[in-house]
């Protein structure tokens, strides 16, 4: 019994021994050059139970951000560098750097300044006036003099800022040597779970990168940061000149040659797709137009019933008693009206971007090459400031309401598109196969499978889609939108708290409420 015991032993040692020396294998391939010293140091940093390792990498503290570069650790390279050029700009003004600069300068303006005075006071015809310039002359001599003694004493502290320098660079370069083997013990577990994707060994490329970089981006920081009067050019980009010969007598700037060029496309654009450019405003005013007339021109206790039933069959009571709340806020504070008038803005821009936006949603999710060529336009759209977007729709398009639906189309069709083509791309292959199968055409499939399956992504893309437009309403307002979004501009030109937060607050609870019952009535929809 005691024999068998023992055999057990043996071979779980030697187990353990071929697993240490496969690890051991495993790390010098990782580490290429010096791999017998990351075998040591990972093996020490594994059986250590204390927060500070107890290991200390020599070249990862004389050759700081560089080292790190060689072995790919970049994150650790970008910050050491900074933290050894904050250390090496105290150290620079300490050696180096005029600390009584700004002083001595201040002093100097302040000298011509008192010797004008005093050529005054020389020049004076009576000895009231002498005596007045004399004065000041004496005012300013004084403050010549606290200047000088706050150069003197700036320069002083030289010494210190100096020995400050110094003293963080040691702990820079003491931390790098501690934390280095840490860092690449880290890279090594990414390496082991992904070796493609992680960079390992000690690079001569990422060597002379880091070496680079270090070069290009340490004395130049030094240099501006120690030095009291810098090149004019590490300050302020040259602004680029433009000859006579292309912006005619004169020349001038990059900027203004560029400026001039793009305004007068955008002109001659306007110009020619005038009429194309009015049918689609005309297009959007007769859906703004309609909305209107439904929700401001019906009596309002008929338009708030319709919404209140609406909210109780899509959501519930809960949503519905709270949209009678809302909507009794912005009447009783007279808001009624311009309420109606912001869910007809949104609304309108809502139904164009659900019409446009489902179909090439759906595209997308069928055609991927079409997708790929559309997402780059997709992430313009909501990336781009809508105050960027806003001059080129003021200039093919004018202003106020049909302008203002366009660039909230704008900013609030991407997530319908997206969500859709989402949808469109999760329906299982299984499934479209079976209904195939079974003689559906690929209208019935796309009909009948496919947008229902999909349907619960395109109604978040909705949704989404939905409060997108309505936080475009204050926007729109700069370009005569009219609405809430207008109240809201008018309480921040004129700086009035109160009607701006009340305005703001109605905005809020449509948004609410807009949101309530899209929500419950898909949630109710995946119920059924």
């Amino acid at each position: 019994m005691s024999d068998a015991t023992t055999d057990v032993k043996v071979t779980a040692a030697s187990d353990i021994e071929v697993d240490r020396e496969a690890l051991d294998r495993s790390i010098k391939d990782f580490a290429g050059p010096n791999g017998d010293y990351y075998v040591r140091a990972f093996h020490t940093i594994h059986d250590s139970t204390g927060i500070i390792p107890k290991t200390f990498n020599m070249a990862a503290a004389l050759l700081g951000p560089v080292w790190a570069s060689s072995r790919a650790i970049w994150g650790m390279f970008w910050a050491f560098l900074i933290l050894e050029i904050i250390a090496w700009v105290q150290i620079g003004r300490g050696l180096w750097g005029n600390l009584g600069a700004e002083f001595l300068d201040r002093a100097a303006q302040q000298q011509v300044r008192m010797q004008e005075r005093l050529d005054q006071a020389a020049a004076a015809a009576d000895e009231t006036s002498r005596q007045r310039f004399e004065t000041l002359a004496g005012n300013m001599q004084r403050a010549i003099d606290q200047n000088i003694e706050r150069a003197e004493a700036a320069q002083a502290e030289g010494m210190s800022i100096l020995v400050t320098g110094l003293m963080l660079l040691l702990v820079f370069k003491f931390v790098q040597g501690v934390y280095a083997n840490v860092a690449y013990e880290k890279q090594y577990s990414r390496w082991r779970i992904d070796p493609t994707g992680t960079e390992s060994g000690r690079s001569t490329k990422n060597l002379v990168l880091g070496a680079v970089l270090t070069a290009a981006v340490a004395p130049l920081i030094i240099y501006k940061f120690t030095v009291s009067n810098s090149l004019a050019l590490l300050d302020e980009f040259p602004e680029r000149q433009v000859s006579e010969a292309v912006l005619g007598e004169g020349g001038g700037t990059l900027f203004g040659a560029v400026a001039s060029w793009m305004e007068a496309r955008i002109d001659a654009a306007a110009t020619a797709g005038g009429d194309v450019f009015d049918g689609i405003v005309a297009g959007v005013r007769t859906v703004l137009d309609g909305l209107t007339l439904a929700l401001n021109g019906s009596p309002w206790p008929v338009v708030m019933l319709v919404i209140a039933v609406t909210a109780y069959r899509a959501a519930g009571p809960r949503v519905a008693i709270f949209t009678i709340a809302a909507m009794a806020y912005t009447a009783l504070l007279g808001y009624w009206a311009l309420a109606m008038e912001t869910v007809a803005l949104v609304g309108a821009a809502v139904i164009l971007c659900v019409i446009i936006g489902i179909p090439l949603g759906v595209w997308f999710g069928k055609s991927r090459r079409a997708y790929r060529m559309a997402e780059p336009v997709l992430d313009l759209m909501q990336t781009l400031p809508a105050f960027v977007y806003l001059i080129p729709i003021i200039a093919f398009f004018g202003t106020g309401n049909p302008p203002g639906i366009l660039a909230t189309i704008i900013f609030g069709m991407p997530p319908v598109i997206r969500l859709t083509a989402l949808g469109m791309r999760g329906v299982p292959d299984s499934i479209k196969e079976a209904a195939v199968a079974f003689g559906a055409s690929k209208w019935q499939l796309l009909k009948d499978v496919e947008i229902p399956l999909a349907l619960p992504s395109i109604m978040a893309g909705v949704n989404q889609t939905i409060l997108m437009c309505l936080s475009m309403v204050v926007i729109i307002s700069l370009i005569g939108g009219g609405g809430l979004g207008q109240e809201i501009l008018e309480a921040l030109q004129f700086a009035a708290k109160g009607p701006g937060l009340l305005g703001g607050f109605a905005i809020l609870f449509l948004a609410m409420v807009m949101d309530r019952i899209v929500q419950g009535a898909f949630k109710r929809a995946d119920q059924k």
